[in-house]
């Protein structure tokens, strides 16, 4: 299906408006502010006329009225004739299997981290790739479901063919072409690639004068304006401006989000294209945006320019990204978490369980401690710290701030290599748990649990949850029925009983929640439950 085509003998048509017998000073007021330009704009308020002015005629009074007052604004003309050389844009030819899987998919994003039809499945829209090319550029059964063709965008970062485009865009690409700005295709090579950031550098071959890009020092402010470069919908060499609405988003790609909101309208096919301060230098480069439509409704997202250059240097050097490892499951601390440990803040990263002979667990780090700096820095959340250990390489040596039961401790830790994959082995068997034991109810937390050991594959630490009550306070924050509970209120509980102490013992220090280490599946997490006041 292809969008309809414009019909331009059917366009509403534009007549030149006829002069009127308003006079000279209301018309060149008109003309002003239909230009979108008030007086007051350029300081010009109206000055007393002398009867001398009578005397020339007034069409002249209008032309010499609306010339001064109707100046041309500052455009980007200028900025766009230096930069827009060094974008290119990017042609890929993917694999066979790559081309089935989005046709069957009917472009359904199946790349997505998130569940199809949910809201964030729908925010979650890339501009290019299988999942995001428009209707008549995805192969086909007609074309006997053959190699798919995607367009995206990229930019030179150097004079000898090396540029920046998107993870996604050149992903399973068996063959990259790109066209310059003067209209030039040369072959390119994936020199490397980074899905976690979803950049990619790739090599031109043919010149070694091409015009290129600097990549931005400062980090850009809210408010400052933004010019995206690319080839939206195989357009390419497509200019448009906005302004930088937001920086540091979250948009659940991944740890180490950290993306710029811009409303300048990016489409699909800018993706991997540059977004320039009006310095004409790239402040971030496009890859996502949020889009119910499939369009641009102005909320697009780039990677910051500091992002790029760490990551691009890794590549150019060795093809693949190292980063920093600590070896824990962290969680951010919630404001119930912060009043349970007794913290003052809801600041820093919360450890809900070190790896085994991980960096971490060799410093001495223990589940339920909070990761407050790192180096001297401190940590505002779990996704700062991903964000922190990731800048750094494998072998460094860096100093911790922990709070850990209430007390402050630096300890020093050398970082492992982040695994490329990290497998999850679900220690609970999810089927048949057996009926021999019910097991005791939990007050006050909706919960009714059994030690690990009376119930079948729910291994033989912490209790087992073998029932939730759908309306308390337990079922509004996850707790499910197979749940482990391995600790209450900073203790191992191995009983029914030992989780009713910790919680009388909670109430009777006046928390009002009690903070809870849970195990499910193959990963653990604190949950801070609220204690019910009567």
């Amino acid at each position: 299906m292809t969008d309809r085509p414009t019909d331009f003998n059917n366009l509403p048509s534009f007549k030149p408006a006829r002069r009127s017998l308003f006079s000279a000073r209301k018309f060149a007021l008109m003309a002003s502010v239909v230009a979108g330009l008030g007086v007051a704009a350029y300081g010009l308020s109206p000055a007393p006329r002398s009867l001398d002015s009578f005397s020339t005629p007034a069409h002249a009074q209008v032309d010499t009225q609306v010339k001064a007052q109707v100046a041309a604004p500052a455009g980007f003309a200028d900025i766009v004739e230096r930069v827009k050389p060094s974008v290119i844009s990017v042609k890929v030819n993917i694999k066979e299997k790559v081309a089935a899987r989005s046709d069957d998919n009917n472009n359904n994003n199946e790349d997505s981290p998130f569940q199809p039809g949910s809201p964030m499945e729908r925010f979650f829209k890339r501009f290019n790739g299988p999942d995001g090319m428009p209707p008549g550029m995805r192969g086909g059964r007609g074309s006997g479901r053959g190699a798919v063709t995607g367009q995206g965008s990229g930019f030179f970062i150097s004079a000898d063919g090396f540029a920046v485009t998107n993870n996604h865009v050149v992903d399973g690409a068996d063959k990259v072409e790109v066209t310059t700005d003067g209209g030039k295709t040369y072959s390119a090579k994936v020199i490397g690639t980074d899905p976690r950031t979803d950049l990619a550098l790739i090599k031109v071959e043919g010149a070694t004068d091409f015009p290129f890009a600097k990549l931005a020092d400062g980090k850009p402010r809210i408010g400052d304006w933004v010019l995206a470069v690319g080839n939206p919908f195989g357009l390419g060499g497509t200019v448009t401006a906005g302004i930088v609405s937001a920086s540091g988003r979250d948009i659940g790609n991944g740890p180490y989000d950290d993306f710029i909101q811009i409303d300048a309208p990016v489409n699909k096919g800018n993706s991997g294209g540059p977004a320039f301060d009006t310095s004409g230098e790239v402040m971030g480069v496009n890859t996502a945006i949020y889009s119910p439509s499939g369009g641009s409704v102005g909320i697009a997202f780039s990677i910051p320019a500091s992002t790029v250059k760490t990551v691009i240097a890794q590549l150019k050097d060795k093809g693949s990204v190292s980063r920093g490892w600590i070896g824990v499951q962290i969680q951010p601390v919630t404001q119930e978490i912060a009043d349970s440990l007794g913290m003052k803040t809801a600041e820093g990263a919360l450890v809900a369980e070190p790896q085994a002979d991980g960096p971490a667990a060799k410093a001495g780090i223990q589940s339920g401690d909070v990761i407050t700096a790192v180096n001297g820095t401190p940590v505002k959340d779990a996704r700062e710290l991903a964000r922190t250990i990731g800048g750094f390489a494998p072998g460094n040596s860096v100093k911790i701030n922990v709070t850990h039961k209430g007390q402050d401790k630096v300890l020093n830790l050398t970082l492992g290599q982040l695994p490329n994959t990290i497998e999850a082995k679900a220690d609970i068997d999810q089927g048949d748990r057996g009926n021999s034991s019910r097991g005791s109810d939990v007050p006050r937390l909706g919960l009714t649990v059994a030690p690990s050991g009376s119930v079948a594959g729910a291994g033989k630490d912490g209790v087992v949850v073998t029932e939730v009550d759908p309306k308390s306070p337990a079922a509004e924050r996850g707790f499910k029925e197979g749940d482990v509970i391995l600790e209450v209120a900073g203790k191992n509980v191995t009983s029914p009983g030992d989780v009713r102490e910790a919680i009388v013992a909670a109430r009777n220090d006046n928390k009002n929640s009690v903070l809870i280490r849970v195990r499910s599946g193959g990963s653990s997490r604190f949950v801070a439950v609220p204690l019910a006041k009567s």
